[in-house]
């Protein structure tokens, strides 16, 4: 083989780059590998070549030299290595062996402002920078991800005949995921699910609330089951089958169908179920906290994502949760009798809370925006996300709907179709919070999600006091409801002093 025949190349060998790596090579294009282990690199080759079908269009590169002479150009490199410092190092070292042109991809879960950075630092060399959100673990890296890119649309161009290859595919009447492939045979037709998402870090800030969603939808998961446990005392399994069926309506997701799975395993190392035994602790890689943290910075209202990494980070004071168990009383649950009912109205409760939490994201990104300059897609965003991702649900083809209806859409709750759900399952939503609260079991998430959905239709709202109080302390002034927006006044407090009005 010459230098040149390799169409793009990848930088890191975990798990996730050696699922994508397949992927691409098994979609006919060859791809040059490179680990900063050689060891690591050789085996991966030589395990391909024993197992895999497209085993030869891999080419393995000792050093990042090597790499990039096997590159046709321009040259496109994939780099699967840990977001951060980790990052910035592989660039700075891949750097004198690129030229004008060439593409550098950010496959990895990097912050986008790091992304932001790094294409105006590679723009200046002449290079161009792709950050690209990938999704769907190391099963959608190898059979078909979801893929969110953002950068120059001219890079996007050189790029997207191979992420449109390896995307995972939706059917084009449905929104349905196309069954997955098997090695060496890739998915044959569908809408792939990838688009460009705007310039710089759009792709990595989409990315990013889309992580943010998966984890509030993954916390009101587990409320739903949580309650299914201590409010009706079904066994891990009975609760499975709960899921099962869920998953046949409105609420089919691929999270809906693995928690199915993981309620009916039976523990491998003993009696019992399996998920009876894991440990209650969740841990987090931080971008469920990038994108709160985002949400606050600019002032959007994404209380149940919040509320789903305040849920992790007490999950993780274990220690202090059971010593806290032996000091602090609470009602004992009392176990209800109508179950069919309850697992009813905890399925409403569930999909209600679920709108409001993507309302949320949608929301934050419509924000996020404006500030960064970009424009972004939303009914495409919906669409990218059906097939290949962990949040993959039937749910999104309703908010590809929507916004196929009204292109400025300012929130989910108001298309009509999330209007009506949210109205038919509003009393069952209350029901389970007001039976959470009143029986001692916590659902910050479903009771947050309603907290936004009361403030949101609510036209009037206690900060009328909230003003007042700041201009009282702070003299932070106030506006009032018989004049116009945009006009403040100041009281001279205290108010025994006869204040007079000041514009």
């Amino acid at each position: 083989m010459n230098s040149q025949q390799a169409d793009i190349g990848m930088i890191g060998l975990a798990v996730m780059g050696q699922n994508l790596a397949l992927n691409i090579a098994d979609h006919g294009y060859t791809i040059a590998v490179y680990n900063r282990h050689a060891e690591k690199m050789k085996d991966f080759i030589s395990q391909c070549e024993k197992n895999e079908p497209s085993s030869s269009r891999l080419l393995g590169a000792e050093t990042l030299e090597e790499l990039a002479g096997k590159l046709k150009r321009p040259r496109k490199i994939i780099l699967l290595v840990k977001a951060g410092e980790a990052t910035d190092k592989t660039i700075d070292s891949l750097l004198p062996y690129l030229e004008a042109g060439d593409i550098v991809i950010d496959g990895g879960n990097a912050n986008w402002m790091d992304t932001i950075r790094r294409e105006k630092d590679l723009n200046a060399k002449g290079l161009r920078f792709i950050g690209s959100g990938v999704s769907g673990g190391e099963t959608g890296a190898r059979f078909g991800p979801s893929l969110m890119p953002g950068g120059s649309a001219e890079a996007w161009a050189e790029l997207a005949p191979i992420w449109n290859a390896v995307a995972a595919k939706v059917d084009a009447q449905t929104g349905v995921p196309l069954p997955g492939a098997a090695p060496g045979k890739p998915v044959e037709g569908g809408v792939p699910c990838t688009a460009h998402i705007g310039p710089n870090g759009a792709g990595h800030y989409v990315k990013m609330v889309h992580n943010g969603i998966e984890y509030i939808d993954m916390q009101l998961i587990c409320e739903a089951y949580w309650l299914l446990k201590n409010l009706l005392g079904l066994e891990s399994d009975a609760i499975g089958k709960v899921f099962q069926a869920w998953n046949q309506g409105e609420l089919s997701s691929y999270l809906i169908e693995i928690t199915g799975d993981i309620l009916l395993q039976p523990d491998p190392a003993g009696e019992g179920y399996f998920v009876d035994k894991v440990l209650d602790t969740a841990g987090q890689k931080g971008t469920g906290l990038w994108t709160a943290t985002s949400a606050l910075e600019l002032g959007v209202p994404a209380n149940s994502i919040a509320e789903a990494v305040f849920a992790r980070c007490l999950s993780a004071l274990k220690d202090e949760r059971v010593e806290a168990s032996k000091v602090l009383q609470g009602p004992e649950a009392k176990m209800e009798k109508d179950q069919a009912r309850l697992v009813a109205a905890i399925r409403d409760a569930l999909y209600s809370s679920k709108i409001c939490a993507y309302a949320q994201g949608f929301q934050l990104m419509a924000e996020a925006q404006k500030v960064y300059g970009w424009s972004l897609d939303f009914g495409t965003l919906a669409q990218i996300w059906r097939g290949g991702c962990i949040i993959r649900a039937k749910f999104l083809q309703k908010i590809t709907d929507a916004y196929a209806i009204d292109p400025n859409l300012k929130n989910l709750m108001l298309d009509p179709y999330f209007r009506d759900a949210l109205h038919s399952g509003q009393n069952h939503w209350r029901e389970v919070v007001s039976l959470a609260v009143l029986n001692g079991i916590p659902t910050p998430a479903f009771s947050s999600a309603l907290a936004y959905f009361d403030g949101y239709r609510s036209a009037r709202l206690p900060a009328n006091l909230l003003q007042a109080q700041r201009d009282y302390f702070g003299a932070h002034t106030y506006e009032r409801i018989d004049q116009p927006r945009g006009q403040f006044f100041h009281l001279d407090w205290p108010a025994e002093n006869r204040p007079q009005l000041k514009a």
